[in-house]
């Protein structure tokens, strides 16, 4: 029994001891914890309780030669939900928010969910996703009532995680009704790649919910326009509610970017395009018998001195309006679509097609500078035959023996005809070889074609010479294709016209002959040119031979109005033409405008006062209806216009050519001098619009114009 009792004693004791043990290390854990490392834990704790807030700055303006806005800024009561608040709710506590979200800002929970879902992960839509910082508040609603937004921000309890607040978003004041979607470009926001990356470079300005430029200026500007965003730190409770504001740190507004656009120009430029789609879309086409589909068309005007750019307009547009605030993914569908007609892609920089007769000025001046001269003859006949092929004039008509300027005038195809086939048979007979010279291909690169113009705006199109190496290059990348076509048997859903050729380009594709050099000498064939390089190319022949790279922007100009940096206009190279060949050109166009292709449109226009040389061109393109071209100068200025299945140059567009000119120089029987002076909303090359000392723009009329 005392062997038990000594036992139990034993036993009771090893216990207490346990206890004691227990009971020492948890003091000595919560010493540790309170006083020794107190200081430490609180300071933890008062951070996971205030959070720093971005605030967006402002972002630069945009404006036009005069100041007047293009670009704006207006505010927007926006409604973000901040995912990692949410996450902290149960699945029941989500669904319940959301649906009451969703009845505050009119939209069913689903596609809310939808939007809180990152671009590329399970489940995510396109064009619904969210596109920014998985570690930003993500935007679900914009434009809300500001009494929603009220109640949003009145009752936190109600709406845990969801932040109201009023946001800087863009706005379009359209001076003059006017556009301008393909040049002033559009905003989204900053993906994750982009902002790790900005990161990465030390870049402060962009941050998970910043808005970046993605197309036109606002992309090209986008390091200006940005501004700095400030930082807010706030106090909240666990379930994010603001309880208190701690400190701020100032933002930065975005710098104003003043362009060389008059929106007075541009307005017109952009009804007359407008008007002359809807005409042509009207009109019959005799070739076809049916009316022209005039699918697309561009219009740019350009400062023959300096390469600046007054008016740029394409057709389709957009309203640069959907991308505020996020566009739904029908939107985005559309400005994608083909049955459309593509509105997302700017015909002017980005359009691609055959110049046609306008091509002919350039050929012109490659032949005068190479054995031709003002005194050749050669004849105008109805058709040139080139092997078992003749090459036709337009309605087969003939003038006879005539020199470059009359060919120039009546736009005779089988005078040039002739002259491309001359230097093809002298140079460049050999069609294996690919480093034969040829004059016209020479001339043409000389004036910048085949090549981007340098213009100031992201993603301009090059162009193509279809030259000897490029018809090589292209048989090696198409060859495999044709030749599959002409080894099986002609089925039903081949035309004749296409098995043929696949048969010939599959033997010899790659042969430079002398129909290719022909089509060449006109416009026509595989070579194309976008609007701009052809009003860049036709403003040096106005300026004497200087080409100049584009330039949409003049000034960048600080908030306070300190003028940052001046866009001088850059000049390329000279095209190295004689004056004499020049001069020649220049009567030979002024002859188009008086008693050419042109004349019978500029009727009663003071052509002795306002001298516009111009160019009419109709390419044909296999399947589709003739491109309409004008291409034109006066001393001052080149207007350039395209109707992409549009008919005959002058028939389609040399209304709406007449109508810009007589909108730039106001004609009215006056001199040439008072009628430069005329010009509306045009200023001299450096001017730049006045700005008060706190920013803000003055009104044009108090400004001086040339």
């Amino acid at each position: 029994m005392a062997g038990v009792e000594g036992r139990s004693r034993l036993r009771l004791v090893v216990i207490q001891a346990l206890v004691f043990s227990l009971f020492a290390t948890l003091f000595v854990r919560l010493y540790y914890l309170q006083v020794v490392s107190g200081d430490e834990y609180h300071a933890q704790a008062a951070d996971q309780s205030v959070r720093e807030i971005v605030v967006q700055p402002q972002r630069g303006l945009v404006v036009d030669a005069q100041g007047r806005p293009l670009v704006a800024n207006r505010a927007s009561w926006v409604v973000s939900i901040d995912r990692t608040m949410l996450d902290k709710l149960t699945v029941r506590q989500q669904r319940v928010l959301l649906d009451r979200v969703g009845g505050a800002t009119g939209q069913p929970r689903g596609r809310i969910q939808r939007q809180l879902v990152t671009c590329g992960d399970d489940g995510s839509v396109p064009g619904v996703c969210w596109n920014g910082s998985p570690y930003q508040p993500v935007p679900i609603a914009q434009d809300v009532p500001q009494r929603t937004a009220l109640r949003i921000l009145e009752q936190p309890e109600d709406y845990p995680g969801v932040i109201a607040e009023q946001q800087s978003v863009r706005a379009y004041p359209r001076p003059y009704g006017i556009n301008l979607a393909h040049v002033l470009g559009y905003l989204s926001p900053i993906t994750e790649d982009e902002y790790d990356r900005a990161r990465a470079d030390g870049d402060r300005s962009v941050n998970g919910a910043s808005a970046v430029g993605r197309a036109g200026v606002e992309k090209q500007y986008d390091e200006w326009l940005r501004g700095m965003p400030g930082y807010r730190r706030v106090a909240v409770d666990s379930m994010g509610r603001v309880l208190g504001e701690e400190d701020e740190i100032a933002g930065q507004p975005g710098d104003t970017l003043v362009t060389s656009i008059d929106a007075k120009v541009q307005g017109v430029v952009e009804k007359q395009l407008a008007a002359t789609i809807r005409t042509a879309r009207q009109t019959r086409d005799e070739v076809t018998g049916r009316n022209y589909e005039a699918d697309a068309g561009a219009v740019v005007v350009m400062e023959v001195d300096t390469g600046r750019i007054v008016a740029m307009a394409s057709q389709p547009t957009y309203d640069p309006e959907v991308w505020v605030g996020g566009i739904s993914k029908k939107q985005l569908a559309r400005l994608y679509s083909e049955a459309a007609g593509t509105p997302l892609l700017g015909r002017a920089t980005q359009g691609q097609f055959a110049p046609g007769s306008t091509w002919k000025p350039f050929m012109t001046a490659g032949a005068m500078t190479h054995g031709f001269g003002p005194e050749t003859r050669l004849e105008c006949s109805s058709g040139f035959q080139v092997g078992n092929r003749v090459f036709k004039n337009y309605e087969s008509g003939a003038y006879g023996s005539i020199g470059f300027d009359r060919a120039l005038e009546v736009s005779c195809n089988t005078f040039f005809y002739r002259v491309g086939y001359h230097f093809w048979q002298k140079l460049g007979s050999d069609v294996d070889d690919v480093t034969a010279k040829d004059p016209l291909v020479d001339e043409a690169m000389t004036f910048g074609f085949g090549g981007e113009t340098g213009v100031d705006l992201p993603g301009e199109a090059s162009g193509r010479i279809a030259d000897r190496r490029w018809k090589r290059q292209y048989w090696k990348q198409m060859k495999d294709y044709y030749c599959g076509i002409a080894s099986k048997p002609q089925d039903a859903d081949t035309s004749d016209f296409v098995y043929k050729f696949s048969r010939e380009f599959c033997i010899e594709g790659y042969a430079y002959r002398a129909g290719d050099a022909v089509n060449f000498a006109i416009g026509q064939g595989d070579t194309i040119v976008t609007p701009l390089q052809l009003a860049r190319a036709y403003a040096a022949l106005a300026n004497g031979g200087t080409l100049y790279a584009p330039r949409i922007a003049k000034a960048i100009v600080s908030p306070d109005g300190t003028v940052l940096k001046r866009i001088r206009p850059r000049k390329v190279r000279d095209v190295g033409l004689p004056t004499s060949v020049v001069n020649y050109i220049d009567n030979a166009l002024k002859g188009v405008s008086l008693r050419g292709t042109m004349s019978w449109r500029l009727l009663d226009f003071p052509l002795e006062q306002v001298q516009i040389r111009a160019k009419t061109g109709s390419a044909e393109v296999y399947g589709k209806q003739s491109t309409s071209w004008v291409a034109s100068y006066t001393d001052d200025y080149a207007v350039v216009m395209m109707v992409s299945q549009g008919g005959t140059g002058s028939g389609t567009s040399g209304p709406a050519v007449r109508a810009i000119y007589e909108a730039l120089y106001g004609v009215d029987g006056m001199t040439i001098d008072a009628a430069r002076a005329a010009i509306p909303g045009v200023v001299a090359p450096d001017d730049l619009p006045s700005f008060r000392r706190d920013g803000s723009i003055l009104p044009p009329r108090t400004r001086r114009s040339r």
